[in-house]
């Protein structure tokens, strides 16, 4: 399992636009995603359960990958967070 934390530096947080493009991308991926922010986990694949985190500027999340090719899906995630949010 790989795992990161990511602070959200976008003044507009992981509103609707970023996160269907962030599920998107980890959908591209077979191994298990998930985002987790002040202990609540949801499958980054699925766009109701990233929004439902309320994730605001300044606010710390955490990015866990695991299973087959989790190094590439941790890394490409990871870019396009720190591109777009």
């Amino acid at each position: 399992m790989k795992e990161i934390t990511y602070t959200i530096t976008d003044p507009q947080g992981m509103h609707a636009r970023p996160a269907g493009l962030f599920v998107k991308e980890a959908a591209n991926f077979a191994c298990n995603v998930t985002i987790a922010k002040d202990g609540k986990e949801v499958d980054a694949k699925r766009i109701l359960g990233v929004m439902s985190l309320g994730v605001k500027q300044g606010h710390e999340i955490t990015l866990k990958c695991d299973g087959e090719n989790e190094d590439e899906a941790i890394a490409t995630l990871e870019a396009f967070l720190k591109e777009n949010l």
